[in-house]
């Protein structure tokens, strides 16, 4: 007599494949690729790419005797860059909404996003901060020593910041509940490329207007080095997840984020600089606001969130 073996009924089978599905750390769940968030991140790491070709180019520009390289100025190449991470962002933000959206997350998806970001919010920013921000300002010699260790300590904090969410974010500290908390703990690195990218923007309007900047050029370094510690920080910032096409608002919000669109619109060097720096010091205030939390002996006392 053959024995045949016994198959669970189809309900078992599909449960089964569920929780299979479900479990981050089941092999083929966490290697699994999703194309379009996934998609996405292969943009996010173009553009960071391709963001640390043009600031190589500007520098060749620089260099060339008739001040252009394929057909561009210097300023205009690192003005490419700044865009370039511009649009970065824009695909960072849009591979974890897909993911989100179509249930698609996995821990090769988060690996692969983060390898992305450091190339393109780690490496071109500090490019930028060491090539234009920092050494060439105002022909200060002390200037051009420090330029390239502000630059590294930026590269280093965006590495650790990205190395610090991937853990904090695992799902294995959440197996028996989820996380709550739509914070941020520390300064997002796609916000500090922003700054970095916005302030060099209105560095560049201010040479067009020939307006000079000996007056604040000594703060530069320290904004470096303010927006590189707020990396690795715990100051707490929006994320803006819970925002989606539901979401409702206030009349006076609606009208108050036209208002700051049309700013941008009009003024896009010195708004975006603007809003850059409103979110640093957002999260700064509001930590100093934050009443403090109790101590670990107190019964109130509860593990901080993400």
């Amino acid at each position: 007599m053959i024995n045949s073996r016994r198959r669970p009924p189809p309900e078992e089978s599909a449960a089964a494949d569920l929780a299979r599905r479900e479990d981050p750390y089941n092999v083929t769940q966490a290697s699994r690729i999703y194309f379009l968030p996934n998609l996405m991140t292969a943009g996010n790491l173009f553009c960071g790419f391709m963001a640390i070709v043009e600031c190589i180019q500007a520098r060749l520009a620089e260099s060339s005797p008739s001040a252009e390289y394929l057909g561009a100025t210097n300023a205009e190449h690192y003005k490419y860059a700044v865009w370039l991470i511009f649009g970065a962002a824009a695909f960072d933000m849009l591979d974890g909404r897909l993911a989100r959206m179509g249930g698609r997350e996995s821990l090769f998806g988060a690996e692969f996003d983060s390898l992305a970001d450091i190339i393109s919010f780690g490496m071109a920013p500090a490019l930028l901060m060491f090539y234009l921000i920092i050494s060439p300002t105002q022909g200060i010699e002390w200037f051009r020593h420090i330029g390239w260790f502000i630059g590294f300590v930026y590269l280093l904090c965006a590495a650790i910041r990205l190395a610090r969410f991937n853990v904090i974010t695992n799902p294995l500290l959440y197996r028996n509940k989820k996380e709550t908390s739509k914070d941020f703990v520390g300064l997002p690195v796609p916000a500090a490329a922003a700054t970095v990218a916005s302030l060099v923007l209105f560095l560049l309007k201010l040479a067009e207007t020939d307006r000079s900047l000996k007056s604040w050029a000594l703060a530069l370094p320290f904004l470096m080095l303010l927006v590189a510690m707020l990396m690795v920080s715990t100051v707490r910032y929006p994320s803006g997840k819970n925002l989606d096409l539901q979401t409702q608002t206030r009349l006076r919000t609606f009208i108050l984020t036209l208002i700051v669109v049309g700013f941008v619109v009009l003024y896009k060097e010195i708004a975006v600089f603007a809003i850059c720096l409103a979110y640093i010091f957002f999260g700064l205030i509001r930590q100093w606001r934050r009443p403090k939390t109790p101590g670990p002996g107190s019964p109130s006392s509860a593990p901080n969130s993400l």
